[in-house]
């Protein structure tokens, strides 16, 4: 077996290693369930990629993840479900058919005349879902309420941000950043009551209405709040690793190290930042 440009090798090779007799026996035994982790795995360390825009990995990490994507067809193929040719021919119809405006004849020639046909074409193709399921006697899944098309099984950041574009689609919203703030405030406030009071379930209720109130301003910024976090947390390793170097060099530790110490290297880590920005 040697490697290729071509999907189909790569579709072999997957059907190499789950064969029953000849295959891999770690990968024999695996199942939907037990893949779906390193499924999102691998999509977080795409994004880690472009984050740090190195090229490389991301080009590595792609490959990842589309091995995920021929692992569960391959899954679903073993048991007549779909093969991966499925898949991908569900996807190009689905972009053909979402896209009038660049494969057939529409009108939509702004972004938010294309915004608005998108949905209209996806409502149409959750009437077509259902009457599908419906003639092949599968579960309807309703998802009942105005909200019932927002994934509980966002990371809860998402699914906060996604809750809050689709209230906003009735008018359910904020008209400006401004009173977000205030409402930013007025949960500060209620979560410093919660921790005064010391009750551990009001604390972690205010912490959430805290946080969500914190991803409604990003929404109304134009800044995602995954990404923006993932930011600070790359930022954050970046400067308590110049402490972590800074210590090592001056040959103390961080065990040792007093609180003052570290918040004068991370000062200094910032100040560093400031000069090359």
């Amino acid at each position: 077996m040697e490697p290729s440009r071509d999907i189909q090798r790569l579709i072999d090779i997957m059907a190499a290693l789950r064969d029953p007799k000849t295959g891999c026996p770690w990968d024999i035994v695996q199942t939907f369930e037990t893949i779906k982790p390193y499924t999102i795995e691998e999509a977080y360390e795409v994004a880690d990629a472009i984050e740090r825009r190195d090229m490389d990995d991301l080009c590595d990490e792609l490959g990842d993840l589309l091995l995920q994507v021929v692992y569960h067809a391959q899954m679903a193929e073993e048991v007549g479900d779909f093969s991966f040719g499925d898949v991908v021919e569900a996807v190009t119809r689905k972009m053909i058919r979402r896209h009038p405006h660049v494969f057939a004849r529409s009108d939509a020639d702004t972004p938010k005349a294309v915004k608005l046909q998108w949905d209209e074409i996806k409502q149409a193709e959750k009437a077509d879902r259902r009457a599908r399921r419906m003639r092949r006697g599968l579960p309807l899944e309703e998802k009942s309420g105005h909200l019932g098309s927002v994934q509980r099984s966002f990371p809860a950041l998402v699914e906060a941000l996604k809750l809050q574009e689709r209230a906003a689609k009735v008018g359910f919203d904020w008209s400006e950043p401004a009173p977000i703030l205030d409402k930013v405030e007025e949960e500060i406030g209620e979560l410093r009551q919660a921790l005064k009071d010391g009750d551990r379930r009001k604390i972690a209720d205010e912490l959430g209405d805290l946080i969500f109130a914190l991803v409604n301003i990003g929404r109304h910024i134009g800044t995602d709040p995954e990404m923006a976090l993932r930011g600070t947390n790359t930022k954050f390793r970046r400067r308590f690793s110049h402490i972590e170097q800074e210590l090592h060099a001056c040959g103390e530790t961080l065990d040792a190290a007093s609180l003052e110490r570290m918040e004068e290297l991370w000062q200094a880590a910032k100040a560093i930042e400031r000069q090359l920005t």
